[in-house]
């Protein structure tokens, strides 16, 4: 998809005290390898209705793989170390991870999952080598072909509906569900929706304010593609009080994340801010001053956050509830500042 390190906010410590939170367990966490939390009374057996049909899981999954570049995060939140993870690719550490999610899996103190690329597809072989009793891939981008391999390793949790755009409450959800800790996901949520609140409080100038996010590429500047509110990174700014503009809705293809506009009419993404990323430093440039790009209002006037640090960009993306926390603190006041004074607040 097209989809360094700053500090780490105390929020992210939060989600790892749920633990004590868990009630009715059949176990004790201690009992349940590469958890800090506990299985939920009755939570099995448990089936879950998805794209390619419904996954039955008849008890507690003790090896947890994930796929997509989310999943992982949503299980550690609910105090589940996954044994196998996505390579993070675009925007990861050195270690192909997060900051966010070595720091919660550090304060956890779990052991980092192997990882591997699914640049190609899913690696099935990999994901098979990790021994999984359990497959969370619940906004990745998984083909029908590949659900049906994977369902051979074991029980398969993907998306409800479409790749990559579902929300994040609805990936704690299901998460809770196939891991038996439907009760500590509610919770996980609730702790950071009050995050979202609380930040939202703090930047009252982004209330009302339009927005596109839009993505360039240095190499075709013939059109520029702009994200739906389907789309994770425009769903949870949408939280934060800003608004996706009118412009988008006739723009993308119902069921689409993203759609391309014609240079030639640029002018027509009329916002009050404009949010992208870019390779480097000079490259915002390049586009303010193209002839037809140039004309987008926004970027016209200054009013636009480009974000070069990929880490970040990355953080904003894929939003999770150990990465929120990290939003808050680092990526959003970026684009407060940005749309200072552009709606005429």
């Amino acid at each position: 998809m097209r989809r360094t390190a700053t500090k780490l906010v105390t929020a992210l410590a939060g989600l790892s005290l749920l633990t004590a939170c868990s009630t009715g367990s059949t176990e004790t966490a201690e009992e349940t390898s590469g958890s800090t939390t506990s299985v939920e009374e009755g939570a099995f057996p448990v089936t879950i209705e998805h794209a390619f049909g419904e996954t039955t899981i008849e008890s507690e999954p003790k090896r947890v793989a994930t796929l997509g570049w989310t999943d992982q995060d949503n299980a550690l939140a609910l105090g589940v170390v996954p044994v196998g993870a996505t390579k993070i690719s675009w925007g990861g550490n050195d270690q192909g991870s997060t900051d966010w999610f070595d720091a919660e899996l550090e304060e956890v103190g779990g052991e980092a999952p192997v990882r591997y690329d699914d640049s190609a597809g899913a690696p099935i072989q990999e994901i098979a080598e990790t021994a999984p009793d359990l497959i969370l891939a619940t906004n990745s981008g998984i083909t029908e072909a590949e659900y049906k391999k994977l369902s051979k390793i074991a029980p398969v949790v993907p998306y409800p509906e479409a790749p990559f755009v579902t929300p994040w409450e609805t990936q704690v959800e299901l998460a809770g569900e196939a891991l038996g800790r439907s009760e500590l996901a509610a919770e996980v949520i609730e702790e950071t929706t009050s995050t979202i609140e609380e930040a939202k409080a703090e930047h009252p100038d982004l209330q009302g304010t339009s927005f596109i996010f839009a993505y360039f590429t240095p190499t075709k500047l013939s059109s520029v593609s702009v994200y739906s509110n389907e789309d994770p990174r425009v769903a949870i700014l949408e939280r934060f009080g800003l608004v996706t503009a009118d412009v988008v809705e006739s723009t993308v293809e119902k069921g689409k994340f993203y759609g391309d506009v014609p240079a030639e009419e640029a002018e027509t993404l009329d916002s009050d801010l404009l949010l992208t990323y870019v390779e480097t430093e000079d490259e915002l440039e390049t586009y303010q001053k193209d002839k037809l790009l140039g004309r987008i209002p926004a970027l016209a006037a200054g009013h636009v956050y480009a974000e070069v640090d990929k880490h970040l960009g990355l953080s904003i993306t894929n939003p999770t509830p150990i990465s929120i926390p990290f939003i808050v603190e680092n990526y959003l006041p970026k684009v407060a500042e940005a749309a200072a004074g552009a709606n005429g607040s």
